[in-house]
């Protein structure tokens, strides 16, 4: 049911039936179940390394689907990892396991983590990367700085984690680093290692947009279908004026959210020169749309809303979770006025 209006190649048009028809049939899909049920561990990676040679686009289709099942989060920390990985060293060794789903990676940047660790060209990693996304069973951590892109295993004797549940039910890991010089793969330094840790924050950030959408379509259409559902005074509360205006408020900021997430998923498919400054103006528009759309279908839905017995309490969760782990907004509003200037 979620979709992107983005254009849709034979290709993506059987990737995005094949996940629906699998959501259909597993409601909340682990790791395990997207990676030998589907094979999208591969997705993002070439042909040559046993993946799928999917870009971004295809990234974005996954989530918007995926968003929904509440199955997004690991997935996409491992399919930006190893798309930066394939492209920094494209005969990676590590590429066949982590295309088949025998090795997980998750990617460490500005934008999948609270907080950075400190980074130096030798390949000396020290400090802690917070609320790290998908990276509390990872094998793998690529971390994306400015200053080098390293590739470090998840040795307990090297990097120390502490998981935590989030509350939307996603589990994040702190990460503390103490890693000396040859501990971590060094695989890009320099003007190199700047524009790869700009194209994993751009993955991230459009995934999760991308994620939203997905999430924002769902409670939109569970709503609408209680509204038949639900009687008061005699007739359907989709009777109700009030109400019927009030779910096509939701509908509009789902629609213009979705138009600037395909936009930025365009930009950064292309690597648009400026794709960050579309990315940001994406997450504007879907940060406002998530609590719009949210606050809607719990309202109309009353005091089940945010009951256990239905699904639209974890999405919404989900959502503003998404929300939050975004840069805050003003910094992506001014990033956006700065380029419009």
């Amino acid at each position: 049911m979620a979709t992107l209006d983005l254009l849709l190649g034979e290709d993506r048009q059987l990737l995005r039936d094949s996940v629906q028809r699998f959501l259909a049939d597993h409601n909340r899909p682990h790791w395990r179940d997207l990676s030998d049920g589907l094979g999208l561990a591969g997705l993002a990676l070439p042909e040559e390394a046993g993946g799928f040679g999917g870009g971004p686009a295809d990234i974005a289709l996954v989530m918007a689907e995926l968003g929904p099942a509440l199955a997004g989060a690991d997935w996409l920390a491992h399919a930006a990892g190893s798309m930066l990985l394939a492209r920094a060293v494209p005969g990676h060794a590590a590429l066949r396991d982590l295309a088949s789903g025998a090795l997980r990676i998750a990617a460490i940047c500005p934008a999948s983590a609270l907080s950075m660790p400190i980074v130096d060209a030798d390949g000396m990693v020290r400090g802690t990367a917070a609320l790290v996304a998908g990276a509390a069973e990872a094998d793998l951590f690529l971390i994306a700085a400015d200053e080098a892109l390293l590739l470090v295993p998840a040795h307990p004797e090297k990097v120390e984690q502490r998981h935590r549940v989030m509350h939307d039910g996603c589990v994040s890991a702190d990460l503390g680093f103490m890693l000396k010089a040859g501990d971590a793969d060094i695989l890009a330094t320099g003007a190199e290692a700047r524009v790869l840790a700009d194209h994993a924050n751009a993955l991230i950030l459009v995934g999760r947009c991308a994620e939203a959408v997905g999430l924002m379509q769902r409670m939109i259409a569970d709503s609408a279908a209680y509204m038949e559902q639900r009687r008061q005074f005699g007739a359907a509360i989709a009777s109700f004026q009030a109400l019927r205006h009030r779910i096509v408020d939701m509908q509009l900021a789902e629609m213009a959210s979705a138009a600037l997430v395909e936009a930025a998923v365009v930009a950064v498919e292309a690597d648009h020169p400026d794709h960050m400054d579309v990315v940001a103006a994406a997450c504007v528009e879907v940060a406002d749309a998530v609590r719009r759309v949210g606050e809607g279908a719990v309202q109309i839905h009353g005091a089940m809303g945010l009951t256990e017995e239905l699904d639209l309490g974890a999405h919404f969760k989900r959502g503003l979770a998404i929300v939050a782990a975004m840069r805050s907004r003003a910094d992506q509003v001014a990033r956006f006025a700065d380029a419009d200037a």
